[in-house]
């Protein structure tokens, strides 16, 4: 059974804390000072990625693979030891995923997922939670395609946790936590839902 359940999580985002697990699967909640953001007009491709958006060399689909992508982010990674998705953390966005609030944005090559995001919206706020990648780029593709989902959809608010190397190559920007606060107020107003159909 898992340790989380969709009300504490959903509750735990509207409040400006999110959850992360332990090398033991202890989960803990975390709200960071400063926060970490990408305010949408930080974002421009980077001219070595438009090439191959332009290309579609990876097919994008939205929410076909949630767990999959969730699995892919929870692999080792090169210059990290161990990973904070646990499978409590697993199975605890797999079934907000089931009730419309966890999405996943899939990059994929001759029917391979390769890459991709996964995050959770509630009404105009976008969580952004753990991307990975298999081939080069596969998770570049799949994060502008997520801006221009959230663009589409008027989307007010892209919130990444934390600064890392990562983030910082799409915009982002770290903020005071009670300016956060202040934002996440506003977005959560902003009655909005993620809709993922295909962009071409």
């Amino acid at each position: 059974m898992s340790a989380l359940n969709p009300d504490d999580i959903l509750n735990g985002y509207i409040n400006g804390i999110f959850p992360m697990a332990e090398p033991d699967g202890t989960i803990y909640w975390y709200s960071p000072n400063p926060r970490a953001i990408i305010p949408f007009e930080n974002y421009k491709p980077s001219k070595s990625l438009r090439p191959v958006i332009n290309r579609n060399h990876f097919e994008i689909r939205v929410n076909t693979d949630f767990e999959g992508v969730m699995r892919g982010c929870s692999g080792p990674r090169a210059k990290e030891s161990g990973t904070w998705i646990s499978e409590d953390i697993i199975a605890s966005y797999t079934e907000l995923h089931r009730y419309g609030y966890a999405h996943s944005v899939e990059a994929y090559r001759e029917n391979r997922l390769v890459g991709g995001l996964y995050g959770v919206s509630i009404n105009g706020v976008f969580f952004g939670e753990s991307m990975f990648t298999i081939e080069s780029n596969a998770s570049k593709v799949a994060f502008h395609y997520l801006i221009q989902i959230l663009k589409l959809n008027g989307f007010a608010l892209l919130d990444t946790q934390f600064i890392n190397d990562n983030v910082l190559r799409y915009g982002a920007v770290e903020i005071p936590r009670d300016e956060y606060l202040d934002l996440l107020s506003n977005a959560l107003k902003v009655k909005v839902r993620f809709d993922g159909t295909p962009i071409s």
